[in-house]
């Protein structure tokens, strides 16, 4: 697991009857598809709205996370392949491709014609159930158990409310996409290798527009942490 992590506080429990995003829905059918069985993600879904689950760090291909039940307590990885250099480097460059991509990234938002340009790239963004690892300290002999899918029943809900929480299981943290759409749009040298004029002292800072976005989504992100999140 990468050492750069990034932990997102317990979620309150909650009651059903919410339907998500579509590209959390597309998560909660892997989910689904690595189960079991029935009784398996039944269980496992009762202890993700029962706030069973602490607080979950990602990091590239992996989310740790302990979960409660009765008196015992589990650890449990979670973890997705992550993209390969080629694939990453393609997913960063389809972002710059359109300027409202980066806007609605940042905003909570996955569009469908984005997600739908990375596959047709050849990019798999969204995991399917085989894709799926998990390992837990119960005595479960299958994998995933139900507090591995009681983790990722609520790795879906973060994705739901930020897609950075999807890329960053895919091995691109926000830090890391933002960087990267930096360096593709930073001032190049001209063809006679002198240096762009205010290009010297290195590259510059993102842009204070995309900064002051990049706070108000974390500022709405804590205030959302107040309630509940709605069910899937």
């Amino acid at each position: 697991m990468s050492a750069a992590g990034t932990t997102h506080p317990r979620l309150p429990a909650r009651r059903g009857g919410g339907s998500g995003t579509w590209w959390s829905k597309a998560v909660i059918r892997s989910v689904e598809e690595a189960a079991y069985s029935a009784e398996d993600l039944k269980r496992g879904r009762a202890l993700a709205r029962a706030g069973a689950v602490g607080a979950i760090t990602v990091s590239d291909g992996a989310a740790v996370a302990a979960v409660g039940e009765g008196q015992d307590a589990f650890t449990v990885e979670v973890t997705v392949p992550v993209l390969d250099d080629s694939d990453a480097s393609a997913f960063t460059e389809l972002v710059a491709a359109e300027a409202g991509r980066i806007a609605a990234l940042m905003a909570g938002e996955l569009p469908h014609a984005f997600v739908e340009a990375v596959e047709e790239a050849g990019v798999e963004l969204l995991p399917y159930g085989g894709e799926l690892g998990s390992a837990c300290t119960c005595e479960a002999w299958l994998d995933p158990c139900p507090h591995a899918l009681a983790v990722l029943t609520q790795l879906a809900w973060l994705i739901a409310a930020d897609p950075f929480v999807l890329t960053h299981l895919r091995g691109l943290s926000r830090e890391r996409v933002l960087r990267e759409l930096h360096r593709i749009h930073q001032p190049q040298a001209v063809e006679d290798g002198d240096p762009v004029p205010g290009a010297e002292d290195g590259p510059h800072e993102l842009d204070d527009l995309v900064v002051a976005e990049d706070a108000a989504v974390r500022a709405a992100r804590l205030l959302q942490q107040e309630s509940p999140f709605d069910a899937m």
